[in-house]
């Protein structure tokens, strides 16, 4: 039987929120230790985010390149090489992986490689990488255990190996025609990254449009835009079965309300959802209790059922991205020093970076809809932003929602060129609580994108509380 060793601070998993505690808990004098299975600082400059836009921008690089006469430029026929792609991403990686050792060194954290799993309450049985067992218990427990990808349960779908978003990485060949499996985020990055490389690609999503979440226009023009480039989509597709092995030939059958079709593919990429890594790592003999969905169940302290014993990022409900594990982590940091932050209110910006990227922040109009909220929404088309003109890239739109009782920005979405960037200073003006008129305004430099804003915030529409005052009044 291993020895128990006794910690201050005890962290499973070392993603973004996780790390950030470990490393600002050993430099306040706690003693701290990380159990990491895999990937030093978690999926994000790993697998996932970092090594994801690294590659989408070699894809972009090619995609410039086959249009670059349009320019002015005349360039040569356009070759990709999916071995440099992918030691270019590894070298990527490689350089991030390093920079969280010297800071796990500098901070005094420890980090443990090894499958972590609870034997009791506060206790942590380590199945070392490297061979042999620690046993490790913690005053302060908190869990950062990340998700995976969800393979859904469709006949010969398992048995086909399809790549995730960790397979796809490492490949170094280009597959002749990529089906992708699911419409969401990432699947859309990589399909259009593959698009520009040089494949085939097929979407295949079960709903009734790409990006459940999201504004019908804001799907109907993402649509648009993928298809342009050669993309096949299918909506309201219901996968039947699958047939072959993925790399070599795979084919689909899928249900549409035109009937049965059958897609054959080289290549299978399964983007359907994400599942908590919380099997199997007896959260039951360590009190923490599980959602329906199996996240793990915190309050909006980031608490779990077990008395000091917290949950960050994704495997606690948390919206699955990165900059939000780092708010948790700050909620966790302050409320261990006597604060009382929570995560409820927040606002939550994303990015999805496909070229023109999609941006958004705050409430959408179906969401506004749905809750009853009323709201002013104020449209801009790309083509009409001069620094778009400028530079042709007139692709997408800005779209704004303001309070009808007052005239706080409630929302914003854009799909454009610096849409990322542009929703930023959105933001700046919601956290502040700016009327949108200090944006209408405003003297934005010209000529950029987000002087696209000034036009925006112009025509928003005027409140109906005002219009039936007035026609009352008349």
């Amino acid at each position: 039987m291993a020895h128990l060793e006794q910690l201050d601070a005890l962290i499973l998993g070392s993603g973004t929120g996780g790390k950030l505690l470990a490393w600002h808990l050993a430099r306040s004098g706690y003693k701290t230790a990380v159990v990491e299975r895999r990937w030093i600082g978690g999926s994000c400059p790993n697998i996932a985010c970092m090594p994801t836009k690294n590659e989408i921008s070699s894809a972009k690089v090619a995609h410039v390149e086959r249009q670059a006469g349009e320019y002015g430029t005349l360039a040569d026929s356009v070759k990709v090489e999916m071995a440099t792609v992918r030691r270019r991403k590894r070298a990527m990686v490689e350089r991030q992986v390093a920079k969280h050792l010297q800071i796990y060194q500098a901070s005094g954290a420890e980090l443990i490689m090894g499958s972590g799993r609870f034997v009791a309450t506060k206790t942590l049985e380590v199945n070392l990488n490297d061979g042999g067992t620690r046993e490790v218990a913690a005053d302060k427990v908190f869990l950062n255990v990340g998700t995976h990808a969800a393979i859904p349960h469709v006949p010969g779908l398992q048995a086909a190996q399809p790549l995730t978003h960790v397979e796809i990485l490492e490949l170094d060949y280009l597959p002749r025609h990529l089906i992708v499996i699911g419409g969401g985020y990432s699947g859309l990055e990589l399909a259009q990254a593959y698009r520009r490389f040089g494949s085939d690609v097929t979407i295949i999503e079960s709903g009734p449009q790409l990006l459940a979440r999201e504004d019908i226009d804001v799907s109907q023009e993402i649509w648009r835009i993928l298809s342009s480039e050669g993309i096949r989509v299918l909506v309201a597709a219901e996968l039947l079965r699958v047939s072959g092995r993925s790399g070599d030939k795979a084919s689909v059958v899928v249900r549409t309300l035109s009937g049965e079709q059958q897609i054959d593919g080289s290549d299978i990429l399964v983007a359907a959802g994400r599942i908590p890594n919380t099997a199997g790592i007896g959260l039951d003999k360590a009190g923490v209790e599980l959602d329906a969905r199996g996240f793990i169940r915190v309050n909006d302290r980031l608490e779990t059922s077990a008395p000091d014993v917290w949950a960050v990022g994704e495997c606690a409900g948390s919206p699955q991205f990165t900059h939000i594990s780092e708010s948790d982590f700050r909620i966790v940091r302050d409320n261990l020093a006597g604060a009382n932050r929570r995560t409820r209110g927040r606002l939550v910006p994303y990015c999805m970076f496909t070229d023109p990227p999609l941006a958004h922040i705050g409430v959408s109009e179906g969401e506004a809809e749905r809750q009853g909220i009323i709201t002013r929404v104020a449209k801009l088309p790309m083509d009409s932003v001069l620094g778009a003109q400028a530079t042709d890239q007139t692709q997408g739109f800005m779209k704004a929602l303001v309070g009808d009782g007052d005239d706080r920005i409630l929302g914003f979405t854009m799909i454009g060129a610096a849409a990322g960037e542009v929703m930023a200073a959105v933001q700046m003006a919601m956290l502040a609580d700016l009327p949108y008129s200090s944006l209408a305004g405003a003297a934005l430099a010209h000529p950029t994108m987000a002087e696209g804003l000034g036009a925006l915030f112009s025509v928003v529409p005027p409140r109906e509380v005002q219009q039936a005052s007035s026609k009352a009044a008349a």
